[in-house]
């Protein structure tokens, strides 16, 4: 029992690693009365970046027309430097797709918010994400495609 080294989980940096935001159809399409329909999409990573160290991201895209004309279209991934050390293998998919995009997404959610408000528009606040259950479903997906041998 001497070698077993105590689990390690530290949050290194949060940050804002990519962001955009296009209106390609203003001003014109400002002047619309129209009520906006609203898409938006989300995902996660993680990727390896040194021993020890992951970097997990988890990306939105909202997506607002009028008709078939684009009013605004938002692209947000915010990230996070995790180290994580001396965790068992099996429990190394839920923390990369659980723990640190409930970490993470608190940020991305004010960021997108923001760019949104300063574009202009009332702000998009992104809903609460169970990334618990959409990580489960991606494991359900994943099993699903892998073709049996």
């Amino acid at each position: 029992m001497a070698d077993m080294q105590e689990p390690v989980f530290q949050i290194q940096r949060v940050y804002l690693k990519e962001a955009s935001l296009e209106q390609p159809n203003s001003p014109a399409i400002l002047l619309q009365n129209d009520q906006p329909t609203v898409d938006i999409q989300l995902g996660v990573e993680a990727v390896p970046v040194a021993d020890g160290v992951y970097e997990a991201a988890v990306t939105a895209t909202v997506h607002t027309r009028i008709g078939d004309k684009t009013v605004f279209l938002v692209e947000a991934k915010q990230a996070g430097i995790f180290e994580i050390r001396n965790i068992p293998e099996d429990q190394m998919g839920p923390v990369m797709g659980v723990v640190c995009p409930q970490i993470i997404f608190p940020y991305l959610r004010s960021n997108v918010a923001d760019i949104v408000q300063r574009a202009g528009f009332p702000p998009v606040h992104l809903a609460e994400i169970n990334f618990q259950s959409m990580y489960e479903q991606q494991q359900q997906q994943q099993a699903r495609e892998v073709p049996v041998q």
